[in-house]
């Protein structure tokens, strides 16, 4: 957007062509399927896996791909940290018409036979982030879409690639959030204990995004999903820096191209889901 540039309201921060406030991204230039890093040079990454795509947008932590992958349309764009510029982003690309989302990040495990390197397919979150609140009550369930849990099983099998399925915590915190120390190793009685709750409640590990995707997309009537990359192993006491991400990517974006078929298997058949027995007939 140019500086001075006047939009059509306070409430609706758009240009008159569409073009989103902060994503920086109008109809049309986007994916209805939309792969979510919070990292934006992950976006470089992701594109480059793909057949062919290029630059849409780029600004603050919000960086846009579109292209395509095995004939499917496809988009990437960057959250950045946490749930709050998260909801940012699936806002405003749910207004540009996108209406699949699958979060490619990273986490911590608490389980000792979550491995560094591995993935874990979310079928839900605990919503320790405080942006979902604003949106539902505590007890509105963060669950993933069934036909995107399915797709990331299916390409995470034919990919070799060592997975889990599970459920995650998203918090709003790196460190007390997610049981590590402050500063000066400062802690609280609920941080200390955390990690153990959690892990007796069979809670696969900590990142910070899914949630909010989780249970937007459900509120919306959109179709909300994770697979993420461990990176960290908190019984292990271990860390790898970018671990597994390659993998997640590719599962990511195989994904997409299952739902892109399996879309238009359900409109031949005039089927509102996919099941087995549908997708047996590709």
């Amino acid at each position: 957007m140019r500086k001075g540039e006047k939009l059509k309201s306070a409430a609706v921060p758009e240009s008159g062509e569409g073009r989103q406030y902060h994503i920086g991204v109008a109809p049309g230039e986007v994916s209805r399927y939309v792969l979510l890093p919070g990292d934006p040079e992950r976006t470089d990454l992701i594109a480059s896996f793909w057949d062919e795509s290029r630059l849409v947008a780029s600004h603050r932590e919000y960086r846009t791909f579109t292209g395509h992958y095995k004939g499917a349309p496809i988009s990437t764009t960057s959250t950045g940290i946490g749930a709050p510029s998260t909801a940012i982003a699936l806002e405003e690309l749910l207004r540009v018409g996108s209406d699949t989302f699958i979060r490619v990040g990273t986490m911590g495990s608490i389980q000792a036979d979550v491995n560094v390197g591995d993935i874990v397919i979310a079928a839900g979150a605990v919503r320790m982030e405080g942006t979902s609140n604003y949106y539902a009550p505590p007890g509105y369930p963060a669950i993933a879409h069934p036909e995107i849990v399915m797709a990331l099983i299916e390409a995470a099998e034919e990919l070799g690639a060592r997975y889990h399925v599970g459920i995650l915590a998203s918090s709003d915190s790196f460190y007390l959030g997610q049981g590590r120390p402050g500063f000066r190793g400062y802690s609280t009685p609920e941080s200390r204990t955390l990690v153990e709750r959690l892990q007796s409640m069979r809670v696969i590990g900590f990142e910070m995004e899914a949630s909010v995707i989780l249970t937007l997309s459900w509120i919306y009537g959109a179709r909300g999903g994770a697979v993420c990359a461990v990176v960290a192993n908190r019984v292990k006491d271990e860390f790898v820096v970018n671990a597994g991400v390659e993998a997640a990517i590719k599962v990511a974006s195989e994904a997409v191209a299952k739902l892109y078929r399996w879309d238009k298997l359900k409109e031949e058949a005039g089927k509102k889901i996919v099941y087995p027995r549908l997708v047996a007939k590709l």
